[in-house]
């Protein structure tokens, strides 16, 4: 049982929050309580009283002891007590719902909960406690969903941040972490963020996209998947490069999907995202400072402990300082085929910021060694970009062939022409070979993989 069975704990006492998603979006300067019918108030101040008199009957710590089929099982008996007190006539539906929104408050992250098992959502945004958008198809738009008030807004946060033992507050106003499920979570609160906090998730995909699926969004033709494929195979080392949920990261697990199932890999990432389907996959993850600024580990730290666990492949999940020349060696002494994703708008660009990375990293090192760096190590850069109408494409595939003056060598063999938009706002084009044959040929020849020499031909159709 969970019923309470002594005096509810000191970190409840304060007066709790409601639990729900709201009705219908509002706008901001009208109140949301304003905005309520007749009975969707009636039901929020049905919510708020059971909320409370739930705390008081609850034992919270013999909750880790059941299963959710057991606590959904109490917790409806207990709403059912509280509704016959409240004297509460409600419709089964109605009722049901009211015992989901308080197991969402009791175990999850209230309001939050029906957007993150939403499968159509990939990103959460909320922008204080009245205003939630999400996207959906790379479209945001806003949704009813709403908090009571600023402070349940921040509970929730503060439930997110502690169970991977970080910290909020107003000493420490903004951190990033993670859900159970490893989606993304970034929280920034007073006194940085003016009109209310502010709360980012990106969502965790169950089910990795493979390549034949990024085939069959329209995000490649299947020609180029097969390039692709030949390029991991090979063991090329590869760099995607792209912009803020352009879908790099989707893509390094789709490249990722290519690796023999015989090799070691070494994963390193910020924030744990990465789905790999081989066996053999060690993951790592940095750690931020504690409280008395000590104990950090770095990317640069896991990069230099990964050379030590005997890898075939490291893959960094995205280089933003210094590890970037760890990286760049690691690729360069013997760990062929290792992948990495950073922030660029082009492939040019993308040398361009690691480059500048190099620079990040203490090491004193001319520009031309830099250059003469990137152009040994990395052998192909992937640009994936999100268009105009929020669909996710590789737009450039380019090869790296060495070193002209102080320059990097750049050859481009696939790139996605657009053309127009469409009447309903749908960006045009089409993806076409530019009549280079990439010199990567000869080392995927040389693992067995044959590749027709004709898909690289301008004139000929990629579908």
């Amino acid at each position: 049982m969970i019923w309470q069975v002594k005096k509810r704990a000191e970190e409840h006492t304060e007066e709790p929050e409601a639990t729900s998603t709201e009705v219908a979006a509002v706008e901001p300067s009208i109140s949301a309580h304003e905005q309520l019918s007749t009975q969707a108030r009636r039901l929020l101040d049905l919510k708020v009283a059971v909320h409370r008199k739930l705390i008081d009957r609850i034992n919270l710590s013999v909750l880790d002891k059941l299963s959710p089929e057991q606590i959904r099982a109490e917790v409806g008996d207990l709403v059912a007590e509280i509704l016959v007190e409240e004297d509460a006539a409600l419709n089964a539906r109605e009722r049901e719902q009211l015992v989901v929104e308080v197991l969402d408050e009791l175990l999850g992250l209230g309001p939050l909960e029906p957007l993150l098992k939403d499968d159509s959502i990939n990103d959460v945004l909320v922008n204080g406690h009245q205003m939630v958008f999400v996207e959906r198809n790379g479209i945001l738009e806003r949704v009813g969903t709403q908090f009571q008030n600023e402070k349940h807004l921040l509970r929730i946060i503060q439930k997110i941040v502690s169970a991977v033992g970080r910290r909020i507050d107003e000493s420490s106003p903004f951190v990033d972490a993670r859900l159970a499920d490893g989606s993304r979570v970034n929280a920034i609160v007073a006194p940085l963020a003016i009109d209310g906090s502010l709360l980012s998730i990106r969502k965790f995909s169950k089910k990795p996209i493979s390549m034949a699926k990024l085939v069959e969004l329209g995000s490649m033709p299947s020609i180029v998947a097969d390039v692709l494929g030949a390029v991991v195979q090979s063991r090329r080392n590869v760099l995607i490069s792209g912009g803020t949920g352009s879908g790099k990261t989707t893509m390094l697990n789709a490249l990722s999907s290519f690796i023999d199932h015989r090799e070691r890999i070494v994963t390193i990432e910020d924030s744990a995202e990465l789905q790999l389907q081989q066996e053999h996959v060690a993951r790592l993850e940095t750690r931020p400072a504690n409280i008395e600024g000590k104990g950090e580990v770095t990317q640069r730290d896991l990069v230099k402990n990964a050379l030590r666990m005997r890898p075939d492949r490291i893959i960094v999940g995205e280089v933003r300082a210094g590890e970037a020349f760890d990286m760049l060696q690691a690729m360069n002494t013997g760990h062929d085929g290792s992948m990495t994703t950073v922030h660029a708008n082009s492939p040019r660009d993308s040398l361009s910021r690691v480059e500048q990375m190099i620079g990040m990293s203490g090491i004193d090192i001319s520009s031309e060694s830099s250059r003469a760096q990137i152009a040994s190590a990395v052998n192909v850069v992937i640009q994936v970009s999100r268009l105009a109408d929020g669909r996710r494409k590789m737009t450039s595939l380019s090869e790296l062939t060495g070193m002209e003056g102080g320059t990097v060598s750049m050859q481009e063999i696939f790139r996605f022409r657009m053309t127009g938009r469409g009447e309903n706002g749908e960006v045009l084009g089409q993806h076409e070979a530019t009549g280079i044959r990439p010199k990567f040929l000869t080392t995927a020849a040389d693992h067995g993989i044959e590749l027709p020499g004709d898909i690289f031909r301008p004139q000929i159709s990629l579908g």
